[in-house]
């Protein structure tokens, strides 16, 4: 997608998407025809919608074309949904919508703020810094088991994240990390009751998964691929390997 849209680099490009020729970027497409490389988002909901659609509208040869390389499937890791796929429970596009539009494009047009984007502005030795916010990328489930997490994690049971409070509680307690009152009410709570608890479990599991690399715990993972660095982007902690070829497609539920 980024070689026939003409990117080379993202973090040039993220400012401008929602505005002229990348005015209709974060517009996700309601109908087939609708989709394009100036607006790739497919579909606004569900109804018919198909993956061939989003295939043919963005001239690609195959769905998994549309994944990152930190999006192929590996070491038990179900390929992850790609980025322009809007629907299903494994989907993240809507997600990247709000955090690029409402937060990172934003943050990078203030002239008051100093922000840096991982791994595209260089390694974290390097932009680690005194009052300058470090943008990374995390997938929880690339932490789990350095967690001490058990096997199979079924984070939409309300039991097993209470549990799993301890495994987490243990983890930061041998790196000397203090939780917060209320992280501890929640945590040993499950993360709360209502639909969206597993949200709010993986967020801290991400966080921890952070701060092990922060704190030297395990390497960053920086794609050694130029390309990689600075179109794609990559997660946080996650060794770079780069794979033989795509994988088949993993099913979205």
């Amino acid at each position: 997608y980024a070689r026939d849209a003409g990117v080379d680099d993202f973090v040039s490009l993220l400012p401008h998407l929602g505005w002229g020729e990348w005015e209709e970027f974060y517009r996700v497409a309601e109908r087939p025809d609708e989709i394009g490389l100036d607006r790739p988002f497919y579909p606004q909901r569900p109804g018919g919608a198909k993956r061939e659609h989003l295939v043919e509208g963005l001239g690609v040869t195959a769905f998994g074309d549309l994944r990152r390389v930190c999006e192929w499937e590996r070491k038990g890791q179900r390929a992850a949904a790609p980025l322009f796929w809007t629907l299903g429970p494994q989907q993240v596009g809507k997600a990247a919508i709000s955090g690029w539009r409402d937060m990172l494009a934003p943050a990078l047009r203030d002239p008051t703020l100093d922000v840096a984007l991982w791994p595209f502005d260089g390694s974290l030795s390097r932009l680690l810094r005194p009052g300058r916010i470090v943008v990374a990328e995390t997938y929880p489930a690339v932490y789990y088991q350095r967690l001490g997490l058990a096997t199979p994690v079924k984070k939409r049971q309300l039991a097993y994240r209470s549990a799993a409070w301890g495994a987490l509680q243990a983890w930061m307690r041998c790196r000397e990390i203090e939780a917060t009152a209320a992280l501890v009410e929640i945590g040993k709570a499950g993360f709360g009751e209502e639909v969206g608890g597993e949200d709010g479990f993986d967020a801290v599991v991400g966080l921890l998964g952070m701060l092990d690399v922060v704190l030297g715990g395990r390497p960053e993972g920086t794609p050694a691929d130029e390309r990689v660095r600075r179109v794609e982007g990559w997660i946080l902690g996650r060794p770079w390997e780069q794979a033989p070829g795509e994988p088949e497609d993993a099913p979205d539920a």
